[in-house]
């Protein structure tokens, strides 16, 4: 791969060899592919791209983006912790769950609009913070920002991203940021500062990561932090031009060697620096007391993500947050962690119905959306089909994606008998265990 190729290792003739041998594959892909360039563009209204035809459901992009990517980056995406036991429940819990319709309503104005901090969203479904979205396609954090502007939903950029937060606040200005608090309240502080100077309006801190998890299986297919460079790096580099070309040179040849940008206020490693382990550490004495302390700093809407109890849900709203978001990390930090719809019901019961529940973790199919939103969720955040999604055809790719979980849910209001996503409820929900 050309990460191992740029290495302090790449100066013998071998390695030469190597490194010329892609760079032509790379320029006869760009040659001959219908839209390596192009698929960043605005997507077109009248015909989907080929790589896109084929993709009925949120489910499909998954395979493409596992042909698309490097084995350690698609690892990366897909990857969960220890067993994969959370990340199975996150879909499962989905079969707990039927519906009870409504027939002979009039549901021809139906609308899948939601309002959330007085802004009206068209749909009740959003983009999830997710990492290190460049190496999946290029600039990959502006193209889910400007896919989601473009459809007015939520979108959500991380704090562990490879493009500068200022970039995408400015020419994306709706989107959310979440943040990974540094380890002591200084660095808080001007993380915090220097995401209010970039534009953000709303803040979203995830708390459920004291120590890094046990992601045996990113180790698996190769990927660590930092990413190190070796010889099946660097097959899959060679066996997948259109990544290389598309993504990593583009980006390499226009920006540089990617940094983690935005986990402080000051510009973090590269990916390949042996420093990165020591940024993403040391957050196992956070308290409640720093997120009272963010909330007397940020004015805006801030919303505490990583929940999965009653009681840190109650403590939330007590320090004042405007929302929560439940949430297992998609599986990805303590493995055998129920998944949020597991407790969705007793949160909002305790935390009532006007406060702001969002989820996320394993959401596919309009019905799961449909399904949260009738046991109390105000809305759904959607991570790893988004991300496949971009892989496959950027922005493009991720515009297609959107317009198909809207019209799933389009399609099951309509045939549940509702108009308006309020309208939905416990009446709506038949449980088929106990």
């Amino acid at each position: 791969m050309i990460l191992f190729l740029k290495s302090e290792h790449s100066h013998s003739k071998y390695f030469a060899l190597i490194r010329k041998t892609v760079a032509l594959q790379c320029r006869s892909f760009l040659e001959q592919s219908a839209f390596p360039m192009a698929s960043y563009a605005e997507p077109s209204s009248v015909t989907l791209p080929a790589a896109l035809r084929n993709m009925l459901s949120l489910h499909d992009f998954e395979a493409a983006a596992r042909r698309r990517l490097p084995r350690p980056i698609f690892g990366y995406i897909a990857g969960a912790a220890e067993d994969n036991g959370s990340l199975r429940d996150n879909r499962e819990v989905f079969d707990d769950y039927a519906f009870s319709t409504r027939v002979l309503r009039d549901v021809s104005k139906r609308s899948q609009a939601v309002e959330l901090f007085g802004h009206c969203y068209s749909s009740p479904f959003g983009i999830a913070p997710m990492g290190i979205n460049a190496l999946t396609t290029y600039r990959g954090d502006l193209v889910l920002a400007r896919a989601a502007q473009q459809a007015d939903i939520v979108s959500v950029m991380s704090g562990t991203s490879l493009i500068p937060m200022e970039e995408v606040a400015r020419e994306c200005p709706a989107t959310w940021f979440q943040a990974y608090i540094p380890g002591d309240q200084a660095r808080i502080d001007a993380l915090i500062d220097r995401v209010e100077r970039a534009g953000f309006g709303t803040l979203m801190v995830t708390v459920d990561i004291p120590i890094s998890a046990n992601r045996e299986n990113n180790i698996r297919t190769g990927f660590s932090t930092p990413l190190r460079p070796s010889l099946r790096l660097v097959w899959d580099g060679m066996v997948r031009p259109g990544w290389v070309a598309g993504t990593f040179l583009r980006t390499l040849l226009r920006h540089g060697m990617p940094h983690f940008e935005n986990s402080f206020a000051t510009r973090g490693a590269p990916i390949m620096s042996s420093t990165v382990l020591r940024d993403f550490s040391a957050r196992d004495h956070l308290t409640w007391r720093h997120i009272e302390a963010i909330r007397r700093r940020w004015k805006g809407p801030l919303v505490v993500k990583g929940l999965l109890s009653v009681e840190d849900a109650l403590e939330a709203r007590r320090v004042g947050a405007d929302g929560i978001v439940l949430s297992n990390h998609g599986g990805r930090q303590l493995d055998g962690a129920a998944s949020p719809m597991r407790v969705l019901e007793a949160v909002v019961a305790a935390v009532g119905p006007d406060y702001p529940v969002l989820i996320d973790s394993g959401f596919r199919r309009g019905s799961d959306v449909l399904k949260a939103l009738a046991l109390g969720a105000r809305m759904v955040l959607v991570g790893r089909p988004f991300n496949y999604a971009a892989a496959v055809a950027g922005e493009a790719g991720v515009a297609h994606a959107i317009g198909l979980l809207r019209d799933e849910v389009d399609r099951n209001l309509a045939m549940l008998g509702v108009t308006r996503c309020f309208e939905l409820g416990q009446q709506h929900i038949v449980r088929r265990r106990a």
